[in-house]
């Protein structure tokens, strides 16, 4: 069974393999829908973290729970509707969908030349932007704003203690500069005003290799 956790009111930690999400029901209906229903693209999968300072890079991938991999359109909104939004996930923690099974690691070989563009969130925004951004990339709406031979693979929303983290992950950082994700963002979500935003490759980040 896929599992997610989240940590307790009064601040422990709790067991995150012992937290299921989805009733066997659940699970079945998912199932049923990867043999029935819309293929996309390329399957995506859904993972959660809590991010820990302090923690080596294998540390943190030994951390990450997947969630669920969707290979239909009815698998991703069963996956997507039975798993909370993040206005209930806890602060620290982080949902991220990445394309086909890659894990949401910096350093992984297949991401270690990408980076992310980064908008910051008023809490109330959050959810909205998260929907409109995954619906995007599994959509594959991004790729007429990439520069040719880029890929948009992943896309993360991360609670923070003010506010919020979403980020739109892509294969090569080198083609940054030419792509227009940031305008895309804007004519999904024309009313949102993000407090901040810009494009980080991975490589550039203080803590690439450890945590």
């Amino acid at each position: 069974m896929a599992t997610v956790g989240y940590e307790s009111k009064d601040g422990s930690q709790s067991d995150l393999s012992k937290s299921p999400v989805f009733t066997n029901e659940t699970v079945q209906n998912i199932k049923e829908h990867e043999s029935t229903g819309i293929p996309l693209q390329t399957p995506w999968t859904f993972w959660l973290d809590k991010a820990i300072s302090g923690t080596t890079t294998e540390e943190y991938k030994a951390n990450l729970k997947k969630i669920y991999t969707v290979n239909t359109v009815q698998s991703f909104w069963a996956v997507f509707n039975n798993i909370p939004n993040p206005a209930e996930i806890q602060i620290r923690y982080s949902y991220h969908m990445m394309r086909d099974d890659r894990y949401p690691l910096w350093e992984e070989p297949v991401n270690q030349k990408g980076g992310t563009w980064r908008l910051k969130c008023h809490k109330s925004d959050t959810a909205k932007v998260w929907k409109e951004v995954v619906l995007a990339a599994i959509g594959e709406q991004f790729s007429e704003s990439l520069a040719e031979g880029d890929e948009v693979c992943g896309v993360t929303v991360s609670i923070r203690d003010r506010d919020d983290l979403v980020q739109i992950w892509n294969e090569n950082a080198n083609l940054a500069a030419k792509a227009t994700v940031l305008q895309k963002i804007h004519r999904l979500l024309p009313d949102v005003d993000f407090p901040g935003e810009f494009y980080k490759p991975h490589q550039s980040h203080h803590a690439y290799g450890r945590r």
